[in-house]
C-alpha cells in the first residue's frame, strides 16, 4: 500500500510540475523585466508571440497580436508616468490591425520617448508598432515586415488586382465583395500608417513609405533587414539593450497557454 502511496506522489508532482515551471520562468522573466528597467531607466513591456504551434487535444493554436494584447499594453501605459521612457520589447508575426493601431496611438499620445526593441522579427501589425516608435533597435539579423492588409489570409492587394486580370462578368459576387473590402481596407492602413509615420517624419516621406508598405509590392513576409530598413529611410540602430536576449530565452513554448504581454509591476 505504501509503494501505490508514493506512486500517486510522484503523479501529483508531474502533473503539477509544468505548471510549477511556468510560474518560475514567470517570476524569472519580472525580475530580468525591473534589471532591465533599472539599467535604461524606462518602462519595459514585452508583447511575445512564438509562432510555432502547441496544441490541446490534437488541436493546434497559434499567438497573434488580438485585442487582450492591447487592453493589457495599454493598461500598462496608463500606469506608467507620461514622460518616463517605454521600452516595447516586440516578438510577434503580427495580428489584428485594430490592436496594433491602438497601442500604437497610445505610445505616440505619450510624452517620454518610446522605443521598441525587436530581438529577432516583428511582422505586419508589428511592424506597424515599430515605426510608431520613435527609435526602433533591431538586432543585427532582426526583420521586420510589410503592413498590407490580409482579406480571408489573402493579400489585399493581390484580391484587388483580380479585377484587372478577369472580366467583371466572369468574377463571382464574393470576391467581388472581398475587392471592395480590399481596397477600403488598404486606403484606411494606408491613411492611418501615414498619419503614424507622420509622429516622427516628414509628410512627404510619411506618404510614400505608407504607400510602399501598403501596396503589396512584396509578399506578406518579406524581410525588411536592419540595412533595407535604413535604406527606407527609418530610424533604426542595432543597440539591443543588455538582458534582452536572455529574457527571450525565458519565452519557451508554452505547454499550456502563458501571457503574451508581461511587465513588472510597479
Amino acid at each position: 500500500m505504501e509503494s501505490f502511496g508514493w506512486i500517486w506522489l510522484v503523479i501529483i508532482f508531474l502533473s503539477l510540475l509544468p505548471t510549477l515551471q511556468q510560474r518560475l520562468r514567470y517570476v524569472m522573466r519580472v525580475r530580468l523585466i525591473q534589471a532591465i528597467e533599472k539599467e535604461q531607466k524606462s518602462r519595459v513591456i514585452t508583447i511575445v508571440h512564438r509562432q510555432e504551434a502547441f496544441s490541446f487535444l490534437g488541436i493546434p493554436f497559434m499567438k497573434f497580436l488580438n485585442l487582450e494584447d492591447s487592453e493589457e499594453v495599454l493598461r500598462a501605459l496608463e500606469l506608467t508616468d507620461s514622460g518616463k521612457q517605454i521600452d516595447l520589447i516586440l516578438h510577434t508575426p503580427g495580428g489584428l490591425v485594430i490592436a496594433a493601431l491602438q497601442i500604437a496611438r497610445a505610445m505616440q499620445n505619450r510624452k517620454g520617448k518610446v522605443r521598441v526593441i525587436v530581438p529577432h522579427y516583428a511582422m505586419s501589425g508589428g511592424t506597424l508598432l515599430a515605426l510608431a516608435a520613435d527609435e526602433i533597435i533591431m538586432s543585427p539579423n532582426a526583420v521586420l515586415g510589410p503592413v498590407d492588409p490580409q482579406i480571408d489570409k489573402y493579400p489585399a492587394p493581390s484580391i484587388l488586382r483580380i479585377l484587372d486580370l478577369k472580366d467583371k462578368n466572369e468574377i463571382d459576387d464574393e470576391t467581388i465583395i472581398k475587392a471592395d473590402m480590399a481596397k477600403k481596407a488598404i486606403q484606411q492602413l494606408r491613411d492611418a500608417l501615414q498619419e503614424i509615420l507622420s509622429h516622427n517624419y516628414d509628410p512627404e516621406f510619411s506618404k510614400a513609405l505608407a504607400d510602399k508598405l501598403t501596396s503589396g509590392k512584396w509578399t506578406h513576409d518579406f524581410p525588411i533587414t536592419v540595412a533595407f530598413a535604413t535604406e527606407l529611410g527609418l530610424n533604426v540602430n542595432t543597440e539591443v539593450p543588455k538582458g534582452v536576449f536572455e529574457l527571450m530565452r525565458l519565452y519557451k513554448q508554452p505547454i499550456r497557454r502563458q501571457r503574451t504581454v508581461d511587465y513588472a509591476p510597479n
